[in-house]
């Protein structure tokens, strides 16, 4: 077995692509949240009902309250952008408070069988759960 040792070059190249596609996953995730928290707290509480079934258990309070969550999660998720020093801690807050409010989701929509719910959040999970581990990283 041989071991290969990274050029100082190779390593920069390797650094900056795995940023990128931090980045990258991140703008994803903010968009997205961003939207589903327009719509938790702009949409009639009867079209959220039709779209998606947990707001008819839940009061209207919490759904709006939800929608708030999900902006400032995803506006601090792009913090970084503001302050690199400040930002990487919260970036680190807002990416385990999508990944709780993510999986508590996906419990909440197979539960409740809506399929194509549950499936986004899978594919959030997936987005989110590498951008929190390697970001968590880069902070210590």
């Amino acid at each position: 077995m041989t071991s290969q040792t990274l050029t100082p070059a190779r390593s920069r190249l390797n650094a900056s692509y795995r940023n990128l596609t931090l980045w990258t996953l991140q703008g994803w995730i903010a968009m997205f949240f961003i939207a589903a928290g327009y719509a938790k707290l702009s949409e009639p509480m009867a079209n959220l009902i039709d779209l998606m079934k947990w707001p008819a258990l839940v009061s209207e309070n919490f759904v709006r309250g939800f929608g708030l969550a999900e902006i400032t999660l995803a506006v601090l998720m792009l913090a970084p952008l503001a302050s690199w020093k400040h930002g990487r801690p919260l970036l680190v807050v807002a990416a385990s408070g999508l990944l709780i409010a993510e999986i508590a989701m996906l419990a909440v929509h197979a539960t409740g069988l809506d399929v194509g719910p549950a499936v986004t959040n899978l594919i959030l999970i997936a987005m989110t759960a590498p951008v929190l581990w390697m970001r968590a990283r880069e902070v210590r």
